[in-house]
């Protein structure tokens, strides 16, 4: 595990589950929002992000969490040796970006760039949940299931896979 790529739906732990993993592993971590929006929640230029998260990719170890866009996230997806899918039930989803939303009213919520704007990137979490369910879930799977061969697949589908899968990255470390 030199290159871990963490993806699924809004609002489904992978900033939390990516900084405990980098914590665990000493893989150095890029949340995809800190580096597709500056501090205040500006975005960066498409081009430049392309850039840099072209040159995180060269790197020999990374945990990339997050989506950014396509044609980056499948440039990151065939780099990873490692993929890590969150799978969670829509409804938890919905709960949890709610739950990102009230705790973001007092501080930054994990992974995301200081200062911004969190009712607006909350709402658009929201909008974003469906579009993810119905488009980008079946295409999540099938890569999952298409690399199984080739990478190390992590297909977490509860809170209960999360703490599980922590848990044994953690002994596997350690030991």
């Amino acid at each position: 595990m030199k290159k871990v790529a963490i993806f699924g739906n809004a609002g489904g732990g992978k900033s939390t589950l990516a900084r405990q993993l980098a914590e665990a592993t000493g893989l150095p971590l890029h949340p995809i929002d800190k580096i597709k929006y500056r501090p205040g929640g500006e975005e960066v230029p498409h081009d430049d992000y392309l850039s840099i998260h072209t040159d995180i990719l060269k790197q020999s170890e990374w945990i990339i969490d997050g989506f950014g866009c396509v044609a980056s996230a499948c440039e990151r997806f065939s780099a990873a040796d490692t993929l890590v899918y969150i799978d969670l039930p829509l409804l938890t989803h919905v709960i949890w970006v709610t739950k990102r939303l009230l705790k973001g009213l007092f501080a930054t919520p994990e992974g995301w760039p200081e200062n911004s704007p969190i009712l607006k990137g909350s709402l658009n979490s929201y909008r974003v949940l469906w579009l993810c369910h119905r488009k980008l879930t079946p295409a999540y799977r099938q890569l999952v299931a298409d690399s199984r061969g080739s990478k190390q697949i992590y297909h977490l589908k509860s809170a209960a896979d999360l703490k599980v899968f922590l848990r044994d990255i953690r002994q596997v470390v350690t030991h």
